[in-house]
């Protein structure tokens, strides 16, 4: 085991505050990384900051308070909020061993609390194994983390949700239910996703074998534990009856652009429903979600499925998804 200060070159990031910079758009400027746990800590782009250098890609952030520890490997150059710590390598190091470490870095959270206890002070003796002690496969591991930002579409699309309209779920989805799902609770491991109430992992919680399983093309909506927790399925998969219901469009053809789109949409209902009041097949059919609409007769509005799918291939990287 070493310290990490004898690994890494530590120092504080840039000490920025976000409302004090310029914030510009995708593809202009930089990324600013602040000590959030989603998005690689990456919380908006601003334009260069005068008499700041940005740090370089390659590097680590560690956030000393909000979300402790949470580590990422920066993929471009980057201005740092307060309190973000920065780690460079002092030897040449690969991404997968950088990588490697972040989780090293992160698996001491539960040392420290945002309010309480900061990681500031102990952070740069904190131990970790040695790169010696780094497992081999660890570091010939081929991480590929090449994505291309480019989107699918060149349209630019406005939401204008102002103009949208409300519809009850049981008007737009066929929900149903896999009640197949409690004889597969104890199948052996195998290669179909089991769909089950979390909110991580596409609300995969096991890989089981069997034949008896739903297409794919689907969203899985829970009604238990995650709640409103809402996931496309885009291949075979089974679901935990009692947690998860299955959602199918009523007069339209479901693609991934326009799954996307509604799974959104529905995660926005989080807030309605709890473990307490659980988000069950009644609930589901009177839930209103308001969407993008076309006119088809002077008092008639149907939603507008093409525009979903447009709108989620102009966003950046969707020709990934």
């Amino acid at each position: 085991m070493k310290r990490l200060d004898e690994i890494f070159s530590i120092c504080y990031g840039s000490q920025l505050d976000l409302n004090k910079c310029e914030i510009c758009g995708f593809g202009e400027g930089y990324n600013f990384v602040n000590r959030s746990n989603s998005n690689c800590g990456v919380s908006s782009r601003i334009l260069r900051v005068e008499k700041k250098e940005p740090f370089k890609a390659g590097s680590i952030t560690v956030a000393m308070g909000g979300s402790v520890l949470s580590s990422f490997v920066q993929q471009e150059d980057f201005y740092t909020g307060q309190n973000v710590k920065v780690l460079v390598p002092l030897e040449e190091m690969s991404l997968s061993e950088k990588l490697f470490y972040c989780q090293c870095i992160e698996a001491n959270r539960f040392r420290f609390s945002t309010f309480g206890r900061e990681a500031n002070y102990s952070f740069d003796s904190l131990l970790v194994p040695s790169r010696e002690d780094v497992p081999q496969k660890i570091k010939q591991a081929n991480v590929d983390l090449s994505f291309d930002s480019k989107p699918l579409c060149q349209k630019k699309l406005s939401l204008e949700t102002d103009k949208w309209k409300c519809f009850r779920y049981d008007e737009i989805f066929e929900i149903t239910t896999y009640r197949e799902g409690n004889n597969l609770l104890n199948s052996e491991k195998g290669s179909i996703p089991y769909v089950g109430a979390s909110c991580f992992n596409n609300g995969v919680t096991n890989y089981i074998r069997t034949e008896n399983f739903l297409k794919g093309n689907k969203i899985t909506v829970a009604r238990n534990g995650s709640v409103c927790s809402a996931f496309y399925q885009p291949s075979a998969f089974v679901v935990s009856p009692d947690d998860i219901r299955i959602f199918e469009l009523k007069n339209f053809k479901l693609n991934k652009y326009i799954a996307f789109f509604l799974c959104c949409l529905i995660e926005k209902e989080k807030y309605r429903y709890a473990y307490g009041r659980k988000f069950g097949s009644r609930r589901m059919s009177a839930q209103k979600i308001k969407l993008p609409v076309m006119k088809v007769t002077p008092n008639k509005y149907e939603p507008d499925w093409q525009f979903m799918e447009d709108y989620i291939k102009s966003l950046p990287y969707s020709s990934c998804l």
